[in-house]
């Protein structure tokens, strides 16, 4: 019976494993559109939203493995142009991913958006949350004193580059704000050659 049970397991492991990675292919896709301003139908199905993708938005990887996003406008001038980046790192519970979109010029955030995180549900989860990712929207990516870099912490939110953290989430709001200010700080000093 375990024999034939282990059998079945790897059977539909490998008959779901193709699937899986490409919905998670897609669900990558659909949060690089969002925070990039580009619309889509919210239940476009994976192939719509690859193809979207593929038609508005320019990956650029540097020969060191660093990759962003680039979206040139559209042609009518309704949608800006924008740059996402990724943000990867350690959250209280486990890994944080997102994206981070700012201005070609890199003087301004445009949105951020997160798309896999395992913080506590109604404390740090709240990262997700449209209150919490709206509040990025416009902020500088460097301080008064041109140091590069978000803030966020308990009224944050009348610095230029801060943000209010979330009460009673202080750790993984600390998290955040170190994945954040790597990823600009990739982008601000190493990501230089990416044009």
């Amino acid at each position: 019976i375990g024999a034939v049970c282990g059998l079945l397991l790897t059977v539909a492991g490998a008959v779901t494993g193709p699937r899986k990675q490409a919905n998670a292919q897609a669900e990558e896709m659909r949060h690089v559109l969002r925070v990039l301003g580009i619309g889509f139908p919210e239940k476009a199905p994976a192939a719509e939203l690859v193809d979207i993708f593929q038609r508005m938005v320019k990956v650029e990887e540097s020969e060191d493995g660093y990759v962003r996003y680039r979206f040139d406008g559209s042609a009518d001038g309704s949608l800006l142009p924008c740059i996402a980046l990724p943000l990867a790192g350690p959250g209280l519970w486990g890994p944080i991913k997102g994206f981070l979109s700012v201005d070609p010029d890199l003087r301004t955030i445009r949105g951020v958006t997160f798309h896999e995180q395992e913080e506590t549900p109604g404390l740090g989860g709240e990262i997700g949350s449209e209150w919490f990712c709206s509040q990025f929207e416009g902020k500088a990516l460097r301080d008064e004193a041109g140091k590069p870099g978000i803030l966020i912490q308990p009224g944050g939110a009348a610095a230029a580059n801060g943000v209010d953290a979330i009460t009673g989430a202080t750790m993984t709001s600390t998290k955040v704000q170190a994945n954040l200010n790597a990823a600009i700080k990739q982008e601000l000093e190493g990501g230089k050659d990416n044009g």
